[in-house]
């Protein structure tokens, strides 16, 4: 697998979490001891694991579509998997420190949403920069 099947994998897989996160069903109200928010719409446990809000649902499109029009080259592939793979470490590390937690009350980042996004830039980072890419033969 290279960083353009990387892209069209985790595009789909963060377009279809964006979307979900758009469906009152399968939204479960946030914990009882979840922190505060400024933006309380769309506010609960996606799947009743993972902490999201509107803003928090609205990344996950953004990155789901950046993905897949990245999927279409291989310069614009590894972009994203290496401009994820910072990202996604930023806010693993954001959702285990109280305060930042939340980005200042705009987006839950804490719970299961850490090792979510320490996986995600884990594997990202993989695709982004241990794998050679070998160029793309042009299309004549």
């Amino acid at each position: 697998m290279n960083a353009r099947r990387f892209s069209l994998i985790f595009g789909v897989i963060y377009l279809a979490v964006g979307i979900a996160g758009f469906i009152p069903a399968l939204l479960q109200p946030p914990a009882p001891n979840a922190p505060q928010l400024s933006v309380e719409a769309f506010h609960g446990r996606l799947l009743g694991l993972f902490p999201v809000n509107l803003l928090h649902t609205l990344v996950h499109l953004a990155i789901g579509i950046w993905g897949l029009i990245a999927a279409r080259g291989i310069g614009a592939a590894v972009v994203y998997a290496r401009s994820l793979a910072v990202i996604y470490g930023v806010l693993a590390v954001m959702g285990l420190i109280p305060g930042i937690n939340t980005m200042y009350g705009l987006v839950p980042l804490g719970g299961h949403d850490v090792w979510l996004h320490a996986g995600t830039a884990l594997i990202a980072a993989y695709f982004g920069f241990a794998v050679k890419h070998a160029p793309e033969a042009r299309r004549a």
